[in-house]
């Protein structure tokens, strides 16, 4: 990765989110830990706003929440926002070498998230199903990405867009170094 890659969530916004939508949900710390498949101490971590949380920590959280990932990790908005190159929540992939910049989280009765995504060769990113009815749109600014659903990825290049159901196991591959693509997630 280069060195504009952005910073990590700020621990603090998705402990207060976590404790928010699992409050909603009326879940104890015990319950959703069981259902995202991760340790009650971790949760309990992250909850205190500590740990080091990835991609799919948070993903695996958000689908046993029923709620759309940005819900987890988006800061208050002002009126008129604005993300710098380089800025903005970003979260990073244990997988593959994918780093995914929150760039416009769902407002209230919309449901869609907008990301701008790096990804470099030599890893793959498998994404595990999100929540049902997810549709995933990809749009390539630089590079080369071989992404969709597992036996259903296309190539795309520079300008190229597609789009799939993000409700089953999907995947992105980078085929070029500095590959960057803006994927807006709808979930219907």
């Amino acid at each position: 990765m280069s060195d504009s890659v952005p910073a990590r969530l700020p621990l603090d916004w998705i402990a207060a989110s976590l404790r928010r939508e699992r409050g909603r949900a009326g879940l104890s710390l015990s319950e959703l830990a069981k259902r995202a498949g991760i340790a009650k101490s971790t949760l309990s971590q992250l909850e205190g706003a500590g740990g080091n949380p990835s991609m799919e920590t948070i993903w695996a959280l958000a689908v046993a929440l029923g709620v759309p990932f940005s819900v987890l990790v988006e800061p208050p908005v002002p009126a008129v926002q604005v993300i710098r190159a380089g800025e903005g929540p970003t979260v990073h992939s244990e997988q593959s070498s994918y780093l995914a910049t929150l760039l416009s989280a769902s407002p209230p009765g919309a449901r869609r998230d907008i990301y701008y995504v790096w990804l470099e060769p030599g890893t793959v990113r498998d994404s595990e199903p999100h929540i049902p009815g997810t549709v995933e749109h990809i749009v390539v600014g630089e590079g080369r990405v071989k992404a969709g659903p597992h036996g259903e990825a296309v190539e795309l290049g520079p300008g190229d867009y597609v789009s799939y159901r993000g409700d089953v196991p999907h995947t992105y591959e980078a085929l070029a170094e500095g590959t960057k693509f803006v994927l807006i997630m709808q979930h219907l």
